[in-house]
């Protein structure tokens, strides 16, 4: 066999092994199986839909009737009958200061309007005898009896008393006054509650040294709270007096609330360049001073995905959802979502409009497998 018929035959040869290595390569690959097939899986076609275009806020909440409580005099606080978290009444005496001295001031202007007391008596008396010999002496005037010296004498001693009644008259006005005045510095250790409310700071203890204008206490009305929020002065023109809002209030359950926009500050804050905005909230009993809320002004609308709530999946710090292929196998793909509101969510990115996806996964792990819809 020459070489030629040799090199013929080797490639036949070589081209028979390789084509049945081949076909046993093929007959050995494995058929791909069907995925598992999941029913009653509630599934939604997701839409773009109008929704509210949100100005959101934060602010602080606050009693919309504070105050800080101070003594008006100085003396040593002798008592103190509330504490934080006391429920008081308007005119209820939270605490005393020494009235030693107020008390002797008192005594003295009693004295002394005691006094004038007796001096206005003594001039009346003596006004009185001098205006009955002044009328004696004018018919005895008139009928020449008494000379018209005598006469002057009387009418002069009559003027006289009648100054010294005035003088005594105008004598007592200024004691009464100032008992007035000794008597109100004595109320003014007795530190009392301006109006029914409750106490929130205590800032003095018994056997301190109060001064006018230091502060004691701090009572808030429990009652009536607001949130105070500070609006940039470009989006003021979104806010407008007894327009009705949402606020949320993270520390309550149902973080959703009315509110109402009740006042504006006029004055812009120099720094910040905001403006205050206080929104009137509802009665509720949880509220409380210094809470954390969001006050959400409407600006308009704009086009959004909103998905339910359920339908999110946690996957540590990551948030997914199951969406369907055109087989109807769900894939779990991770998406951004926005704010919540109610039962529903906004999805800001991770899925696109009309796309399916599987509303109420739970704990099911359902990546992979072939969705029937309930």
């Amino acid at each position: 066999m020459n070489n030629v018929n040799r090199t013929v035959l080797f490639i036949i040869l070589l081209i028979l092994v390789v084509g049945g290595f081949s076909g046993c390569s093929s007959e050995r690959q494995p058929q791909r199986s069907a995925p598992e097939t999941v029913h009653n899986i509630a599934v939604l076609a997701i839409h773009q839909t109008n929704m509210p275009d949100l100005l959101e806020v934060a602010g602080t909440v606050r009693a919309a009737q504070t105050s800080q409580l101070a003594s008006q005099g100085m003396g040593n606080i002798v008592d103190i009958r509330v504490h934080e978290g006391d429920h008081v009444k308007r005119g209820q005496v939270l605490a005393l200061i020494d009235d030693a001295q107020m008390r002797a001031a008192v005594d003295r202007a009693n004295a002394t309007d005691s006094a004038a007391q007796q001096d206005i008596a003594g001039a009346e008396s003596n006004l009185v005898l001098a205006e009955s010999t002044l009328k004696r002496y004018q018919n005895l005037y008139d009928r020449k009896s008494v000379s018209p010296q005598e006469f002057d004498e009387v009418k002069a001693r009559y003027q006289a008393a009648l100054a010294r009644r005035d003088m005594t008259r105008a004598g007592q006005a200024q004691a009464k006054a100032a008992l007035e005045q000794a008597r109100t510095s004595l109320e003014y250790t007795r530190i009392r509650a301006p109006f029914d409310g409750v106490i929130t700071e205590k800032k003095m203890d018994a056997g301190a040294f109060a001064s006018p204008g230091m502060p004691l206490f701090t009572i808030e009305d429990p009652h009536r709270y607001r949130l105070e929020v500070a609006v940039n002065e470009g989006d003021l023109r979104y806010v407008r007096i007894g327009k009705d809002i949402s606020v949320a209030v993270d520390a309550l359950e149902d973080a959703q609330i009315k509110g109402k926009v009740v006042e504006i500050v006029p004055a812009a804050d120099s720094t910040s360049r905001s403006f205050l905005v206080k929104v009137e909230l509802p009665a509720d009993s949880r509220l409380r001073s210094g809470l954390f809320g969001r006050a959400q002004f409407i600006r308009g609308e704009r086009l959004s995905v909103v998905i339910p709530q359920t339908a999110v999946v946690e996957r540590g710090q990551l948030q997914g959802v199951y969406v369907l292929d055109h087989d109807q196998v769900a894939s779990l793909r991770y998406v951004t979502v926005g704010k919540s509101s109610g039962n529903q969510v906004e999805v800001l990115s991770g899925v696109q409009d009309g796309e399916r996806l599987v509303t109420k996964p739970g704990d099911l792990e359902l990546g992979g497998k072939r969705i029937e819809a309930n």
